[in-house]
C-alpha cells in the first residue's frame, strides 16, 4: 500500500499541470462567448441564433469511453496524431470521444470535457497504481521527465493565463453593461446645389445616432436609439424631392427616442420583431442592396439607398420572418403611423397603415433575388421622385389639406456578386395610389400608376479594404398615368433620370469619407428647368 502512495505523489503534480492547462483554456474560450452574446448587425438574429444552437446540441452530445482508436470516425491511420491516441486509448484508456463517435482533434475543448478527460485518466491511473505489476516504473519516469521538460513552458503558460484573466477582469468593470453594447454613429454632411435655376445654397449638417443594444438570451435583441438630426436637405429650395440626401430628415435638435424595438427567435427558422416606435418595411423585409447603408454609408441619395416602395410604412407595429428554406426567407408585417394617439382616425387599427409582404431567394451565394408587396392606407407618399408621385404632399402645397389615399405597391429586387470586387444590382417598383377624398371638391377622385426604376453597380474594397464605390442609375418615382389630366395632380409630362456617383473610402474602421454628385435631369419633369445637380461630402464616425 506504501508504493500506492509514492507512486500517486509523483504522478499528482502532472495533474495539477493538466489543471493549470484546462484554466488557461477556460480564460480563452470566456471574450468569445461574450462576444457572442453581445454580437449585433442587421443579420443579428440569424447568426446569434446559429451559435445559440450549434453550442446547445454540441453539449448534448456527452462524451464516453472509446476502447480502440479504430472506432473514431475521424481520426485515420494517416493522422499525425493516431499513434499517441492509439497508445492512451488501448493501453491506458485515457481518452475519451463524443456519443456520435468523433473526437473533434482539432475542436478547443471546454473545462467540462477536460474534466471528463482527466477524470477517466486518473480513474485508470488509480487502478494501475493499486496493482503495481500493471505500471512499469519506467513510464513513471518518462511522466515525471516530461513534467521536468516542460515546466518553463507551464510557467509561461500560467503568465498568460493570468495576464487573460485580469483583462478579462478589467473588460467587466468598465463595459457599459453585461447585457448590453452602446454604439453610436456620428455624421458630418457638406451639401451644395451646384447647377440648375434654383437658388444656390451649400449647407453644413449632422446627425447624430446612439444605439443601446441588449440581449436578454442571446437570441434576442432589444434595440433603443436616440438621436438628433440637423441636416434638413434641400427638398424646400429645389421644389422637387428628387436628388435628396439619404441622411437629410426634418429638423430635430434635441435627442428624442427614435426607435424602440424588440427581436427574438422562436427556433433557428423564425424571427419576431415588435416595434414600439421606429420600426420600418426595412428593418422586416431585406432590401437586396448593397448600397443600403441608411444614410450613414453607401449611396448618398435617398432613392439609391432602396426601392422607395419601403419608404411607406413605418413607425410601430410587428414583424415576423420566416426561413422555411436555408435558400428562401419570407417576411411578413404590419406598421401603423399613428399608433401611440387615440383620437379619431389614429391608433393601431383605425389609423394610417401598411401591410407587407415579401419572398426573397438566394438560388446561389452569389445571387439574391426579392418580390415585394406593400398594402398602405394614408402612407402613399415615398419623399423621392417628382411632387406628382407624392399626392399626400402635394395636396397639402397646393390646397392646404392632405388627402386619405390608398396603394398597392409591387417591387422586384435583384443583387447578383459576380466577384469579390463586382456586384451589380437594381429594382423596379409600381404603385397604383388613389385619393379617398376630394376635399370639398378641389380634387377629383383619381387613380395614378407610378413607377421607378435604378441600375446599381458596387465596386467594394476598391483601393482599401471596407471602401466602396458605387453607381446608380434609374428613374425616380413618376407619375405614368392618372384618371385625371390636370396639371398638379396629372401625368409627369417628361421622363426624368437620376445619375449618381459616390467613393466612400474607409479611413480606418471608425472613420470614413464620401464624396459623391447627384444629377438630375428635366427635375420636376419640367422641361423649361435646367438639370439639377447635388454635390455632398459625407463623413461618418461610427463608435
Amino acid at each position: 500500500m506504501s508504493g500506492f502512495w509514492v507512486k500517486a505523489r509523483q504522478i499528482l503534480p502532472v495533474c495539477a499541470a493538466y489543471l493549470s492547462l484546462s484554466a488557461s483554456i477556460e480564460a480563452a474560450e470566456l471574450p468569445k462567448l461574450m462576444s457572442v452574446n453581445l454580437n449585433q448587425q442587421k443579420q443579428f438574429i440569424p447568426q446569434i441564433s446559429s451559435n445559440f444552437y450549434l453550442e446547445k446540441n454540441t453539449r448534448a452530445l456527452l462524451l464516453t469511453q472509446i476502447n480502440s482508436v479504430d472506432r473514431l470516425r475521424d481520426i485515420k491511420p494517416t493522422d499525425w496524431s493516431y499513434a499517441a491516441l492509439k497508445n492512451l486509448i488501448e493501453r491506458y484508456g485515457c481518452i475519451n470521444g463524443f456519443s456520435n463517435r468523433t473526437f473533434r482533434g482539432e475542436q478547443t475543448i471546454s473545462r467540462a470535457e477536460f474534466t471528463a478527460g482527466l477524470n477517466s485518466c486518473l480513474n485508470k491511473i488509480e487502478s494501475l497504481i493499486s496493482n503495481s505489476d500493471s505500471l512499469p516504473q519506467t513510464d513513471v519516469d518518462t511522466v515525471l521527465r516530461l513534467k521536468h521538460q516542460f515546466q518553463l513552458d507551464l510557467a509561461i503558460l500560467k503568465g498568460k493565463t493570468d495576464g487573460s484573466q485580469a483583462r478579462l477582469q478589467d473588460l467587466e468593470a468598465t463595459q457599459f453593461s453585461t447585457t448590453s453594447k452602446l454604439k453610436g454613429e456620428a455624421i458630418l454632411g457638406l451639401g451644395s446645389l451646384l447647377a440648375g435655376d434654383r437658388e444656390n445654397s451649400t449647407i453644413l449638417g449632422s446627425r447624430l445616432r446612439l444605439n443601446i443594444e441588449t440581449s436578454f438570451r442571446g437570441d434576442d435583441l432589444l434595440l433603443t436609439r436616440l438621436s438628433s438630426l440637423k441636416f434638413p436637405g434641400f427638398d424646400q429650395e429645389i421644389g422637387t424631392f428628387q436628388g435628396e440626401l439619404a441622411f437629410a430628415e426634418a429638423e430635430q435638435d434635441d435627442f428624442q427616442l427614435e426607435v424602440l424595438q424588440y427581436t427574438f427567435g422562436v427556433d433557428d427558422k423564425v424571427d419576431f420583431i415588435l416595434g414600439a416606435t421606429g420600426l420600418e418595411a426595412d428593418d422586416i423585409a431585406d432590401t437586396i442592396s448593397i448600397l443600403d447603408g441608411d444614410g450613414g454609408s453607401g449611396a448618398i441619395s435617398r432613392f439609391g439607398t432602396r426601392n422607395p416602395i419601403y419608404n411607406r410604412s413605418r413607425n410601430a407595429g410587428l414583424g415576423i420572418v420566416g426561413r422555411p428554406m436555408e435558400q428562401i426567407e419570407i417576411s411578413a408585417g404590419y406598421l401603423a403611423s399613428t399608433a401611440d394617439k387615440s383620437n379619431p382616425g389614429s391608433g393601431l387599427f383605425n389609423g394610417p397603415y401598411s401591410a407587407l409582404g415579401q419572398i426573397a431567394i438566394a438560388p446561389t451565394d452569389s445571387l439574391s433575388l426579392a418580390a415585394t408587396y406593400i398594402h398602405s392606407y394614408d402612407q402613399s407618399d415615398t419623399e423621392t421622385g417628382t411632387n406628382r408621385a407624392n399626392l399626400q404632399s402635394q395636396t397639402v402645397k397646393l390646397l392646404g389639406e392632405e388627402t386619405s389615399t390608398v396603394s398597392n405597391s409591387y417591387g422586384l429586387e435583384l443583387s447578383w456578386e459576380i466577384s469579390d470586387r463586382l456586384v451589380i444590382g437594381g429594382w423596379g417598383g409600381l404603385s397604383k395610389v388613389s385619393n379617398l377624398s376630394n376635399l370639398n371638391q378641389q380634387i377629383e377622385r383619381c387613380t395614378q400608376n407610378i413607377w421607378n426604376w435604378a441600375a446599381t453597380l458596387a465596386l467594394p474594397d476598391l483601393g482599401k479594404e471596407g471602401s466602396l464605390a458605387g453607381i446608380v442609375v434609374g428613374s425616380e418615382p413618376m407619375v405614368t398615368s392618372s384618371t385625371i389630366n390636370t396639371d398638379n395632380f396629372g401625368e409627369d409630362s417628361q421622363r426624368s433620370l437620376h445619375l449618381e456617383a459616390f467613393y466612400q473610402y474607409q479611413i480606418n474602421d471608425n472613420i470614413a469619407i464620401t464624396p459623391g454628385v447627384v444629377w438630375i435631369t428635366e427635375p420636376d419633369t419640367d422641361i423649361d428647368s435646367d438639370d439639377l445637380l447635388v454635390g455632398t461630402i459625407r463623413t461618418t464616425f461610427s463608435f
